[in-house]
C-alpha cells in the first residue's frame, strides 16, 4: 500500500483522521492533517508524566515519597468548586483501592500510563501543576497542544477550558523522550527519559497501534479514547530498522465504544492498527535525516 492509497482510504472515513509517520531525527515521511487539533483524551498523560520527572530532577518532589490518595481536586476554573472523578469512568481499580491511604508518585504515574487511570492523573497534576505540563509541550516543540484542565473538571470544560493535541505535537513529544534517552535533550536527563520510556513500553492497552505490529515488537506508546475520539501515539523500535514515531488521531463516529458503547475496542482501533501496519511495512523506506 502506498501513502496515496492510505490517504485515499482515510478520505473515506467519517470525521477527521490525522497522522504522522517518520524517523526520530528526520522530517516525517508521511503526514495527514498533522496540525489539526483533536480533543486529547488520555494522550495528554504523556505530558503529565514528563512534567513529573522534570520536577523530580529539579528536586521539587520525591517520586518515591508516599502522598495521600484523595478523590478531590481543584478546578482549573478560578472560584469553581472542587471536583471528583467517577470510578465507573476510570480504567484502574488499583488506584481506587488506595483512596484514603497513600501511594508514591512513581506508582501513580505508572498507573496513569499503563492503565490510563484518571484518578492517578489528577493526583499527579495536583503535585506538578498545569503550567509544568505546558512547559513540557513547549520544550518538545509542540505548536498547538494544550493541557488546560484535569480529567472530569466539568466546570472548566463548560467554559471552554480543554485539552488538545495534534498528531505532529504528539510525535514531537514522544520523539523528544526517545532521543532524550540516548543523549541530553530538552525534557529530562537521559536516565529520566529512559525511565519514562520504560513506563510507556509497559502500556497494557494494546488494541490500536500495537495491534498493527508483529507480536513482540517494542513500542513505547500511549492511547486515548472517549466517545467519538480514539488516538494512538508511539515510538516503534524495530529489530531491523531505526526507531520511528507513528501517531494516528481520530475524531470520528467509528470511535463508538464497540458493541457495548463502553468498550476499549471499536472500529477506530482497527483503523489505527491498519495504519500502524502500513507504516511498519514501510519501516525500511522512511526518510532519513541529513
Amino acid at each position: 500500500m502506498t501513502w496515496d492509497d492510505l490517504d485515499a482510504r482515510l478520505d473515506r472515513v467519517p470525521g477527521t483522521v490525522s497522522a504522522y509517520a517518520g524517523r526520530l531525527d528526520a522530517a516525517p515521511t508521511w503526514t495527514r492533517l498533522p496540525d489539526a487539533t483533536h480533543y486529547a483524551a488520555s494522550t495528554m498523560k504523556v505530558g503529565v508524566l514528563a512534567a513529573l520527572h522534570r520536577a523530580a530532577e529539579a528536586g521539587t518532589l520525591d517520586l518515591d515519597a508516599p502522598v495521600p490518595v484523595r478523590n478531590s481536586f481543584d478546578s482549573a476554573l478560578p472560584g469553581a468548586p472542587r471536583f471528583a472523578c467517577a470510578r465507573h469512568y476510570d480504567n484502574d481499580d488499583a488506584v481506587w483501592e488506595r483512596v484514603g491511604g497513600t501511594a508514591t508518585l512513581r506508582w501513580l504515574a505508572h498507573r496513569m500510563i499503563v492503565r490510563s487511570s484518571n484518578l492517578a492523573t489528577n493526583l499527579v497534576i495536583g503535585h506538578v501543576g498545569l503550567p509544568a505540563v505546558a512547559e513540557v509541550w513547549a520544550l518538545a516543540g509542540a505548536r498547538h497542544a494544550v493541557t488546560g484542565r484535569g480529567i472530569e473538571d466539568f466546570a472548566a470544560r463548560d467554559v471552554g477550558v480543554t485539552n488538545l493535541v495534534t498528531a505532529a505535537d504528539l510525535a514531537a513529544l514522544l520523539a523528544a523522550l526517545a532521543t532524550g534517552a540516548t543523549r541530553p535533550g530538552p525534557l529530562a536527563s537521559p536516565a529520566g527519559c529512559a525511565a519514562m520510556l520504560d513506563v510507556l513500553f509497559a502500556q497494557e492497552h494494546r488494541e490500536d497501534l500495537a495491534a498493527g505490529l508483529p507480536p513482540g515488537t517494542r513500542i513505547a506508546h500511549k492511547n486515548g479514547w472517549v466517545r467519538g475520539v480514539r488516538h494512538g501515539a508511539g515510538v516503534v523500535f524495530p529489530a531491523d530498522a531505526p526507531p520511528y514515531a507513528v501517531v494516528v488521531c481520530t475524531t470520528t463516529d467509528l470511535a463508538d465504544g464497540g458493541p457495548s458503547g463502553e468498550g476499549a475496542e471499536d472500529d477506530a482501533c482497527q483503523l489505527i492498527a491498519d495504519v500502524s501496519a502500513a507504516v511498519w511495512a514501510a519501516r525500511h523506506d522512511l526518510r532519513t535525516g541529513g
